[in-house]
């Protein structure tokens, strides 16, 4: 079929925002359109998000696009989603939403992750993953325990792009790289484990079916599409978990094609041609989004949203801004500015911490906004390099990192990760959208015959805009700060358990 005048529509769930993509049919993207989402934290360590907020931006950012665009976005083809991981998000047999959905950066069930662990430690083998307070398998752990009435009362378990799937189509269906993110899926066989669903209390009842992210899940339903202003009966692909989208947008198909993301979290994604497992480091060991495909990733809980926060607090005008007076600093200020810890909300990699915290080490009164905006975006980069050399341990060759999200504006960012890291570092085209790119080409895959050279051709890698080298006296002072921003985690590790509890 010649889809010359198509279009494809990626959808994005992110924390703090939908994007929504669309894509012309060579790949070209066409326009976007945003629309705001917020999250609560009810109690420390909690993270909380209303999934009726998501339809609702998903509504207001394709009514953005449709008045952009109104001959592309009436030309859509079929449908791609990609969405933050881990949440769950609770339907009773009426298809009712139970409680608020427990978002990838809720820490509440460290409690439940030990108790887990030291009941069942055949999950290590089954999941390919530390048990850990961000995946979803220990959230219902949590629910089970503290809300056994609510409990019972779940009929399905759902990621939050696959509850939006649902309001977009009627089917529960889900995706493997998403799916592996819940610690219920046998990650190698790429199908639910009834072992590991019956620790929690679950059966693939709970669950919903599975396909391949370039696969058709669903079709859109005509209630949908009504509301949508587009075609009833367009196709949705599977799509992915948000970091495995990414990949798809930048073109990280292939074993060794890798990518560094600074969003609301960081991650460091590395394609694998097999299941690489290694969970003494804490590396994710996950499903791709594409067949017989899988990947390794390394996550810190919190990146860009660190200078968000430090932005907030100190009144400046805005990120940019703030940046700005950062990269005035000279090497002796650097030098001289206080160390962070950036684990606002615990860490996973390479510590999986729920208790770690946010710190500050070396404050002085001379210190200003940009010594302490400096200090966070170098911690962000210390916690990236101890990523990378989990990545190392496990076998996994890194010789050049693509960065996306929202932190791949800022080029003294980027620098300051090639030194942290002593990787290139590169900013190709598009890479703030590269999960909006990465759904939308999902949907298009889904509609076509996916053959290894359409995959290529279709998933190219952005044109490079920037790269930035390693510069060796960077590097040096980078070191040593390095050195002490490690052996501060170790001492004040005792010290966060007992300030928590």
């Amino acid at each position: 079929m010649n889809d010359a005048g198509s279009t494809y529509l990626g959808l994005d769930l992110g924390t703090s925002e939908v994007k929504a993509l669309l894509m012309g049919a060579a790949g070209q993207v066409l326009g976007t359109a945003h629309a705001t989402l917020v999250w609560e934290q009810p109690q420390p360590g909690w993270a909380e998000q209303d999934p009726l907020s998501w339809w609702t931006a998903v509504l207001k950012a394709c009514q953005q696009l449709g008045s952009d665009f109104p001959d592309q976005y009436a030309r859509v083809r079929a449908i791609g989603l990609s969405g933050q991981m881990h949440g769950a998000t609770l339907l009773d047999a009426q298809n009712n939403i139970l409680r608020p959905c427990i978002l990838w950066n809720d820490t509440r069930s460290a409690a439940q992750c030990a108790a887990m662990t030291e009941a069942h430690p055949e999950i290590l083998q089954l999941a390919g993953n530390l048990v850990m307070p961000g995946f979803t398998a220990p959230k219902l752990a949590w629910v089970k325990e503290h809300e056994p009435a609510l409990f019972s009362k779940i009929a399905k378990v759902l990621l939050p792009k696959d509850y939006l799937r649902f309001l977009l189509s009627g089917q529960f269906v889900s995706d493997m790289s998403d799916a592996a993110g819940t610690l219920w899926l046998d990650v190698e066989k790429r199908d639910w484990s009834d072992t590991l669903l019956q620790i929690t209390g679950l059966n693939r009842q709970h669950m919903p079916s599975l396909v391949e992210g370039s696969q058709v899940s669903a079709t859109l339903s005509a209630a949908s599409a009504k509301l949508l202003g587009l075609q009833s009966g367009i196709p949705i692909a599977g799509g992915a978990g948000d970091n495995a989208a990414s990949a798809i947008g930048i073109g990280a198909v292939n074993t060794g094609d890798s990518f560094i993301s600074l969003g609301t979290s960081g991650v460091l994604f590395s394609v694998t041609d097999r299941h690489r497992p290694n969970v003494d480091d804490a590396v994710h060991a996950f499903c791709h989004a594409l067949p017989a495909k899988w990947h390794q990733m390394t996550v810190m809980l919190t990146a860009a949203s660190a200078l968000k926060w430090i932005t907030q607090i100190t009144g400046s005008v805005n990120e940019a801004e703030l940046l700005k007076q950062v990269a005035q600093l000279d090497a002796t200020e650097r030098k001289q500015a206080p160390l962070f810890l950036p684990y606002m909300s615990g860490e996973r990699t390479p510590h999986n911490d729920a208790y770690a915290s946010g710190t500050f080490v070396g404050l002085r009164h001379k210190h200003v906004a940009a010594h302490l905006a400096y200090s966070v975006i170098e911690g962000v980069g210390f916690g990236m390099r101890d990523g990378l050399d989990a990545l190392t341990k496990a076998g996994t060759k890194i010789k050049a990192l693509q960065l996306v999200g929202g932190g791949s504006k800022s080029q003294f960012w980027a620098q300051l990760l090639a030194n942290a890291l002593e990787t290139t570092m590169q900013i190709g085209q598009e890479s703030s959208v590269g999960a909006a790119l990465g759904a939308a080409r999902l949907a298009k895959l889904c509609v076509s015959d996916c053959t290894p050279a359409l995959v290529e051709q279709l998933c190219s890698k952005p044109v490079t805009e920037h790269a930035f080298q390693p510069q060796i006296d960077e590097v040096k002072l980078l070191e040593k700060r390095q050195q002490l921003y490690r052996s501060t985690y170790r001492h004040l590790k005792p010290l966060f358990r007992e300030a928590a509890e």
